[in-house]
């Protein structure tokens, strides 16, 4: 070997150059690729196995149970530390690759960095086929891993140990991109990542990767700032861009100036404190009254690192006003140029504060402010109407655990959430605190997302109360990495409540028809609907079985107590309350777009399909 080259296998070498990759933004560096999770199996367990054992010293190594979980887990991570750290997920061939598919489109929609290594056939062909690989009838070189593709926002199969070396590059471009990051996956044959090479020691080498904040195309920002200035109703949509780039004090900064309203989407939920007053709270299908009222006559929508969802833009019914018109401040020239706007291509934090400073001098009218202060006021009263329990000796409904949660936080505790019933609950009514209080992911709406992102979210902040809000449903889906909390020493929170069934789906098949037909858990009756006994099904019991402290409460009282015992303890705890199932929670006030049957010979389906007609002539493209 020569003085400039290392012999390594490719797995060695590529374990030794993740653990020397850096981003920096700010004068602040960190570790791009943080730890790797991992489940060996015969695709990786001789080659990254190995490696990993190899140079344990610099790259931490976490035991998942679940290939999906670690890469919810990685996300986790990656969003709590603002998209500059990442962690790598490392899987066999098979159904351990495949079953990261699910976990790579959630990060990948929510543009959070996450390394995907899955183990691959053997490149040379010597064993074919072998153990679990797919034999495509005409296309030899296609293996499970491309299930990866459309999900990844950079693939390569490394089929020599060489190609890892732009392909490795690439990768850390890609997930220290703002603009491009996402789910990464290199698919490694594991005959390769036990074969040797000379690499260059170059490749070893500490590298750093900047972290761009791009500012605004002067053309472009005197647009936006025309279109201001020209509003008397403007109103700011918050997004995860304004946390992805620390931007929070620029938005507070703008809004401070120029007194213009600030509704928030699941992700941009606590981009300005809760009690600031021109926070609004969320905004459409599951937002608040008046963020909802101020957006159906908003003149001019400023969307900061949004992507408008269907669930912001109430599915093209919410922006009514037929003047309205948009300007996009976004990393992104995608999301930018979304709902015909001007766009305002540039990172999130400098993009404010070029505004506030070219909007020196504006200011909305008195009148506005005063309106949408009086909003404010209004549903800050359902908010507490909702929240508080008037007899603390009562079974509590939804709305009043998370009254009671409230009640127990601190600033700087962080609440995870993904799907059912919870998300529309806590963006109407949630009372954030601080930027990463709110930690929601309603890109994918992942069920069995919240327990191993709790994990990935205590791994990036030590020390910090991290809850995991789960339903029944949620919890079923996916609670084996309990098991890992125990064994890594995470002291996460889960909260988990009962109430028989998927209560959100539940809710929507009445609303659309469905008659709540098989979303409840429930014995089957006689004449085939689901509509018999709650199962006899003990998830308490489930989850102390995994190695949790479990504490069980039956009333407000009771789960106050036991939300602040879990608080203070140092080991993984679950919290476990059945709820009563009266809805509580304040009624949507904005559409969503779940289309009915035209035809059907049922009558609530015919009745759904009328409201439905009803709310769909609303509907408009901005153009």
């Amino acid at each position: 070997m020569s003085a400039t080259t290392r012999r390594l296998t490719t797995a060695q070498a590529l374990v030794r150059f993740l653990s020397a990759q850096y981003t920096e933004r700010d004068g602040v560096r960190r570790r791009l690729i943080a730890g790797t999770w991992g489940i060996f199996g015969h695709g990786n367990v001789a080659g990254l196995g190995q490696a990993l054992v190899e140079y344990r010293d610099t790259m931490p190594y976490h035991q998942g149970r679940n290939e999906q979980s670690m890469v919810h887990a990685a996300v986790g991570h990656a969003r709590q530390l603002n998209r500059l750290s990442a962690q790598a997920v490392t899987t066999s061939i098979g159904p351990g690759a495949t079953n990261m598919v699910t976990g790579a489109a959630l990060a990948t929609i929510n543009r959070l960095p996450v390394l995907l290594l899955p183990g691959d056939y053997f490149a040379s062909r010597a064993a074919d086929p072998l153990l679990q690989q797919l034999e495509h009838p005409v296309e030899a070189d296609v293996s499970v891993n491309d299930t990866l593709r459309p999900v990844s926002r950079y693939f390569d199969r490394i089929t020599r140990p060489e190609a890892l070396i732009p392909s490795a590059l690439n990768a850390m471009r890609v997930l220290a991109d703002p603009a491009e990051t996402g789910a990464v996956t290199l698919a490694l044959p594991q005959d390769v990542q036990a074969e040797a090479y000379d690499w260059p020691e170059e490749f070893f080498a500490e590298r750093v990767w900047t972290v761009r904040r791009p500012a605004p195309d002067p053309v472009e920002l005197d647009a936006a700032v025309a279109a201001v200035r020209a509003a008397r109703r403007p109103l700011i949509v918050a997004g995860g861009g304004v946390h992805h780039s620390e931007a929070e004090d620029a938005l507070r900064a703008l809004v401070d100036a120029t007194g213009i309203p600030v509704a928030s989407t699941q992700a941009g939920k606590g981009s300005l404190r809760h009690d600031h007053p021109a926070d609004l709270g969320g905004i459409g299908h599951t937002g608040t009254a008046v963020s909802d009222a101020l957006a159906r006559d908003a003149d001019v929508v400023i969307g900061v690192g949004t992507r408008y969802t269907d669930f912001t833009t109430a599915s093209g019914t919410l922006f009514r006003n037929p003047d309205v018109r948009f300007v996009n401040l976004n990393i992104t020239g995608f999301d930018a140029h979304k709902l015909a706007a001007r766009p305002l291509v540039c990172d999130a934090r400098t993009g404010l504060e070029r505004l506030t400073e070219a909007l020196a001098g504006y200011r909305v009218d008195a009148a506005y402010e005063a309106e949408y202060g009086e909003g404010k006021e209004r549903w800050d009263a359902v908010v507490e109407a909702a929240l508080r329990a008037e007899d603390d000796t009562a079974v509590p409904t939804q709305t009043q655990v998370l009254g009671a949660l409230d009640t127990v936080v601190g600033d700087d505790d962080v609440v995870i959430n993904a799907a059912g019933s919870l998300p529309g609950d806590l963006h109407k009514l949630w009372r954030a605190r601080s930027p990463r209080q709110y930690h929601l992911e309603y890109g994918y709406s992942c069920m069995g997302y919240e327990i191993p992102a709790s994990l990935g979210v205590q791994q990036a902040a030590p020390g910090t109360p991290v809850w995991a809000l789960v339903g029944d449903g949620t919890y079923l889906m996916m609670p084996t990495e309990i098991v890992t909390a125990v064994q890594e020493g995470l002291p996460v929170n889960v909260v988990l409540v009962q109430n028989h069934g998927y209560a959100s789906i539940g809710g929507l098949s009445e609303e659309t028809g469905g008659e709540r037909y098989g979303t409840a858990y429930r014995h089957r009756a006689a004449d085939g609907s689901f509509t018999g006994a709650p199962l006899p099904v003990d998830l308490a019991a489930n989850a102390a079985s995994l190695g949790m402290d479990v504490l069980r409460a039956k009333t407000v009282r009771e789960l106050r107590a036991a939300l602040a015992e879990a608080r203070a303890s140092d080991r993984p705890t679950c919290v476990y309350v059945e709820t009563d199932p009266t809805p509580t929670a304040p009624p949507a006030e904005a559409w969503w777009d779940v289309p009915v049957a035209e035809v059907a010979a049922r009558e609530p389906a015919r009745q759904a399909r009328e409201r439905y007609d009803a709310q769909v002539a609303g509907r408009r493209r901005h153009l």
